[in-house]
């Protein structure tokens, strides 16, 4: 007496009729696997763009050097506001690993395009007397016309901030133009580009300290000291700067890394990843719910070819292997092209500003073990439920 040994599904038994299952219903493979595409997408580009971002901040941060401090005053023991001295900069500039050294002083004033501006819309812009030095201790360069000179900083002659120049409706500079600074007029001379390493800067009106005193009170005392130090040597500046602005009040003065600000944006930027993700999930879970009503209806629709394969010699070892192959395979494609999707999106988004294109391998490789794991746990029940059919039961249909 002999018994038959049901052969082996080879693998590319199984790819072929795994894909036959999914090619003879497209339209509703391709919907299906849109769910799937639509989760992985969004979470390839959530954590791309995330990682793109924060390269390209942190290229802006090395292009703009670590190496910058600020001085600013803090508050008295009284809780009123303290001042730094008139030296302030000068001693600082003494400092042996301290490479250069410039400042601004608030100027308690307003700042109008006319005088016919109504005087409660400041439009928050501020005037400050500026050292000479600014913009390239700020490495923040003149984007149309010139900053102070020796001359200009004696005269009622101002430089712009970016935000200042905006805000006062001036994009462009010619001959004569002029502001009203405390009643005065002052002649723009030139409009500076953002300063990243100092924002507050964009905000105002610049004009020289000795113009600042003549014609605005200006009482001369520096309210922001910007500090230039050797890289290496960054952390022994910032120990000794306190102290070195105002010895008799050290604990009167404020020190600050503008940089370190940067870094912490940028780590603040991906605390929202987790949120963001959270809606890839939820995106990937309503494609797998597509992917299972597939194949349920699937194994509904083809319980014929179910029969005749059984009685032609197929187990339900076979049976429930080709239905979990066409829910990992229907999965497997919406994730690769969520993935591509999601990485199309970061480049374009990236590309448009100016940064470098970053895709974790988290990213991808997530995404599609994510899409797969999804469509293995999709199938499983309609595969088991395909593999538990009777042959009699299944060829009545046919």
């Amino acid at each position: 007496m002999s018994t038959t040994v049901p052969g082996r599904l080879l693998p590319a038994d199984l790819a072929r009729t795994a894909s036959g299952g999914l090619r003879t219903r497209r339209m509703r493979a391709a919907l299906s696997a849109l769910g799937i595409a639509i989760g992985v997408a969004a979470m390839v580009a959530v954590l791309g763009l995330s990682a793109s971002s924060q390269a390209g901040l942190l290229a802006e941060i090395d292009a703009l050097g670590t190496n910058l401090l600020t001085v600013t005053p803090g508050q008295t023991i009284s809780g009123g506001d303290a001042e730094l001295p008139y030296e302030a900069p000068g001693m600082i500039a003494r400092i042996g690993p301290v490479e250069m050294t410039e400042s601004t002083g608030s100027v308690d004033t307003e700042v109008y395009r006319s005088p016919h501006i109504p005087r409660f819309n400041t439009n928050a812009i501020s005037v400050g007397a500026a050292s000479l030095g600014l913009p390239e201790v700020l490495r923040a360069p003149v984007a149309k016309g010139a900053y102070l000179n020796a001359a200009t900083a004696e005269q009622p002659v101002a430089v712009l901030g970016a935000d200042a120049a905006r805000r006062l409706g001036i994009s462009e500079l010619y001959d004569g133009l002029r502001i009203q600074v405390g009643g005065q007029w002052f002649y723009v001379a030139g409009i500076l580009a953002p300063a990243a390493l100092a924002p507050e800067v964009d905000s105002m009106v610049l004009v020289g300290y000795p113009a600042a005193q003549r014609y605005l009170d200006f009482d001369g005392h520096p309210t922001t000291v910007y500090v230039r130090a050797q890289t290496d040597r960054v952390a022994d500046v910032q120990a000794v700067l306190a102290a070195t602005a105002n010895p008799e009040h050290a604990d009167e003065v404020s020190v600050s890394q503008p940089s370190a600000a940067l870094e912490a944006r940028a780590a603040a930027q991906s605390a929202l990843n987790g949120l963001f993700l959270g809606l890839g999930a939820v995106a990937l879970l309503v494609g797998g719910i597509g992917v299972a009503n597939t194949m349920v209806i699937s194994v509904l629709e083809r319980r014929s070819e179910i029969g005749l394969r059984r009685a032609l010699g197929a187990t339900r070892g076979h049976i429930r292997l080709q239905f979990l192959s066409e829910a990992v395979l229907l999965a497997a494609l919406g994730g690769a092209a969520g993935v591509a999707i999601g990485s199309a999106a970061t480049f374009v988004y990236a590309h448009v500003k100016g940064w470098a294109t970053v895709i974790p391998p988290l990213a991808w490789a997530g995404g599609l073990v994510a899409a797969v794991l999804i469509g293995a746990l999709a199938g499983l029940l309609p595969a088991i439920r395909a593999a538990r059919m009777a042959p009699t039961e299944a060829l009545r249909s046919v």
